[in-house]
């Protein structure tokens, strides 16, 4: 059976789900009913839906409602509905904002749970810490990945330009989106995205150069010249026709189906290495993975492993046993392992990994060989990122904007970014 799921909401398993008013009691339902809120694509949402009917069918009585959205919209719902109390009892959360919803009590700890409940025995421990804050595990990695650049290998060979390899520099890298926009074989195609507000581009770029974002105690770790630097550098792409206007890259919503490359305006654009095969699903062309380009040629790269997402638990949650039942189903049980292949990152635990490679399409096996590919590229996992990394992750971006439509210099917009991030981390 194939249920097409709404972006914004939608009944996981249709017509399978039992009628909660049939059970008879008010404590049975709130016992056997779940709710799931993630962000995502459509490809995500029927693979999730798929695991939940999976589930149900194997824990008669249990119902499983769900809701997805952008990355965009997701997080103000999320903290909405945690500041109404009406908190989805399973969450999808990210590394970017796991401390701040923990330090604030809205989830749940799990490590009680362990290893009875929760069978995490074959994870990689440097995940399990990821998922951890003060001490306590609060999210379960659904998958590892990396960040990547998606490159439309059709556009590159009509425009006659060779893809980029693991070695070139950003310097090289804006004379191919040059060469790519100047061929035209495309009209309205540029050679690659604006970057100049991603995160995890700023952060790669930033690790090569022996920097990082953020320090171990929640301070900001880079300075002004070197936010100027970043905004110069792409500045300078918009003036070479590298990259896409300002106008088109605000066609971005910071999701797969609205970036440039989905869009057919660049043949190069930036995402985790989790989404290539929805990526696929959703163009037509070839496409192809490689890192982010190296800051100068003898760069070691500023790539690292990271927890695609987590499952976390809400602390609101009148049924933290099954959530945390249904958590543990979504990272162990070998079915469930083989609907999700590896959209949301290469399975954490051994033994899935070894039920989905077993079974991988080409798709899957790029993004799993470009994860294991990275070399000396990968460095060490960051912490967490402290309480307001998702303000300062927004205050780049409209920084970013604004440079790109000339309403500020790159120079002032270097300062305006430290200022303000320093502000955000200030306030806790």
């Amino acid at each position: 059976m194939s249920l097409r799921v709404s972006r914004r909401n939608f009944v996981a398993g249709g017509a399978t789900l039992l009628s909660l008013s049939a059970l008879g009691t008010s404590a049975l339902a709130q016992e056997t009913r779940l709710r799931l809120l993630w962000w995502g694509s459509q490809p995500r949402a029927d693979r999730t839906n798929k695991v939940s009917q999976l589930y149900q069918t194997k824990k008669p009585g249990t119902s499983i409602t769900g809701e997805f959205l952008g990355w965009g919209d997701y997080w103000p719902r999320l903290a909405t509905q945690v500041a109404g109390r009406n908190a989805p009892d399973v969450i999808q959360m990210d590394y970017r904002y796991i401390v701040q919803y923990a330090r604030r009590g809205a989830l749940a700890p799990l490590e009680s749970y362990m290893p009875a409940k929760l069978n995490l025995d074959d994870f990689d421990k440097a995940q399990i810490e990821g998922g951890s804050v003060d001490g306590h595990l609060y999210g379960v990695s659904l998958g590892a990945n990396s960040a990547a650049t998606v490159l439309n290998t059709t556009a590159f060979k009509e425009a006659g330009v060779d893809l980029p390899t693991q070695a070139t520099t950003w310097e090289e890298f804006g004379r191919i989106g040059a060469e790519i926009t100047k061929a035209g074989k495309r009209k309205g195609m540029f050679g690659m995205a604006d970057g100049s507000g991603g995160e995890p581009l700023f952060e790669n770029w930033l690790r090569q150069r022996g920097k990082a974002l953020y320090t171990a105690d929640g301070k900001i770790a880079f300075g002004v010249d070197d936010a100027s630097e970043w905004y110069d550098m792409w500045a300078k792409f918009r003036a070479d026709g590298a990259c896409v206007p300002a106008d088109v890259q605000a066609l971005d919503k910071n999701d797969i189906e609205t970036n440039t490359v989905s869009l057919g305006k660049s043949a190069a654009g930036f995402a985790h290495s989790n989404q290539f095969v929805a990526y696929q699903a959703m163009n037509k062309d070839k496409l192809a993975l490689t890192n982010y380009m190296r800051v100068k040629a003898d760069s070691k790269g500023g790539h690292y492993r990271k927890p695609s997402m987590f499952f976390s638990v809400s602390a609101q949650s009148k049924a933290v046993d099954l959530a945390v039942d249904y958590v543990n189903f979504f990272v162990k049980d070998p079915e469930a392992a083989l609907l999700l292949d590896v959209e949301r990152g290469i399975p954490e635990s051994s033994a899935m990994r070894e039920v989905v490679a077993a079974k991988l399409d080409e798709n899957g096996k790029i993004a799993l060989a470009y994860v294991s590919g990275l070399g000396e590229l990968a460095g060490k996992l960051p912490p967490p990122p402290p309480a307001g990394a998702g303000e300062g992750e927004l205050t780049l971006r409209n920084i970013a904007e604004q440079v790109a439509f000339g309403q500020v210099s790159p120079s002032d917009g270097g300062k305006q970014l430290v200022d303000e991030i320093t502000q955000i981390l200030a306030r806790g």
